[in-house]
């Protein structure tokens, strides 16, 4: 279990990028080794354009979570009220919050999810969309 969620914390801060507001960072080692690429995800925004709010005071919780979309399904309208974010590790995925705004995702992509914002996820997908979702909260 700990291989698998540093395997996933480390996907995670990997395959970030593409976000509206990011800034992807490489690094690149002499071209004889071994090549490693970092791309990070550095956001004030939601995917909606949105400013996060800031973080109240208070001890932090983190919440990983691994959530598995069936092909088909659409999922119940929801809002958030913590910041979170997350990867599609595989399928595809769309949001729609409650004013239009549509978010198409598919494997590899990021999300900064819409805090307190009404929104639904649908996956339009013949395969499962399979999710990593990172939650920051306070206590």
């Amino acid at each position: 279990m700990i291989k698998e969620t540093v395997r996933i914390v480390a996907m995670f801060s990997v395959i970030l990028f593409l976000q509206p507001s990011c800034a992807t960072v490489r690094i690149m080692q002499e071209a004889n080794e071994a090549s490693i690429v970092v791309k990070e995800l550095v956001t004030t925004k939601s995917w909606d354009g949105e400013f996060l709010r800031p973080y109240p005071q208070g001890q932090p919780e983190i919440t990983f979570r691994r959530i598995s979309i069936p092909a088909g399904a659409r999922l119940d309208t929801r809002s958030h009220a913590v910041i979170n974010a997350g990867v599609l590790m595989g399928g595809q995925l769309t949001v729609v919050a409650a004013d239009g705004k549509t978010l198409h995702l598919k494997a590899g992509d990021p999300i900064v999810e819409v805090v307190d914002t009404s929104h639904c996820g649908i996956n339009q997908g013949m395969v499962p969309a399979e999710i990593v979702v990172f939650l920051c909260r306070c206590r």
